[in-house]
């Protein structure tokens, strides 16, 4: 019904590993190739390289394709991939301790698997993200709900999870027919444009209002049947 994503060391995410030689050695040619190394040129090694960068996308990608929402609650640092991951998430929340860096340019590279192409989505292509991007510098907790990049700020670390789990409790109470319906147009018009969107959400809402639930909430909406119980979403088919 519900996703929550938390980091359970000092801080949510660190980023790269800057003592990880193996990933900042680029691309090597595989062990068991003729070829020495340095005959193979850059673009051949590029076009090796490429596999790596998609997959690390997609393993984002996926998190944002999850059907249910998922929910982010952030503390310390949240730093690279960390923003790469929260942008995929559907809801952030934060302690009030959060730093969040988009760290890259400061290690020598863009980053490549989905923040300058969410991030701004999110938040906006304003002079202040541009800043965020190029500059690498820490933005704090306040900056982040400023920008809208999270909701709230919960009221101190230790209450953080709590706050999450409120928020998680009133997605649930609803039908998971219509949120899961409601996260997959969200998604789509965000790529598509007004029109496309409509004619989406009114296909997938086509099935989607045949459900019994809809009967159900609105009998709990007014208040003839206290809190709707709701059959749970069937496994994905591995057809």
């Amino acid at each position: 019904r519900c996703v929550l994503l938390s980091g359970s060391g000092k801080g949510f995410c660190g980023g790269i590993d800057i003592t990880d030689e193996k990933f900042f050695s680029g691309i090597s040619p595989d062990s068991s190739s003729d070829d020495d190394e340095s005959s193979i040129d850059m673009a051949r090694k590029a076009l090796a390289f490429k596999p790596q960068i998609t997959e690390m996308q997609a393993a984002f990608t996926a998190l944002e394709e999850c059907p249910v929402p998922v929910v982010a609650a952030i503390h310390g640092a949240c730093v690279g991939a960390g923003i790469d991951m929260t942008c995929c998430a559907d809801v952030r929340i934060c302690s009030p301790n959060t730093v969040f860096s988009i760290r890259e340019a400061r290690l020598g590279l863009a980053a490549d698997v989905g923040t300058l192409q969410r991030f701004p989505k999110l938040v906006g292509f304003g002079s202040r993200v541009r800043e965020l991007c190029f500059t690498g510098e820490d933005f704090s907790s306040e900056d982040a709900l400023n920008i809208g990049f999270v909701s709230r700020i919960s009221k101190s670390e230790s209450q953080l999870l709590g706050e999450a789990n409120q928020i998680i409790s009133k997605i649930i109470a609803n039908s998971p027919v219509a949120v899961t319906v409601t996260k997959s147009s969200l998604n789509y018009s965000r790529d598509h444009t007004v029109r496309e969107g409509l004619d989406h959400v009114a296909l997938t809402n086509s099935a989607a209002l045949m459900s019994e639930d809809l009967v159900k909430s609105f009998m709990m909406t007014s208040g003839g049947g206290g809190a709707a119980e709701f059959a749970p979403l069937q496994p994905h088919s591995r057809l």
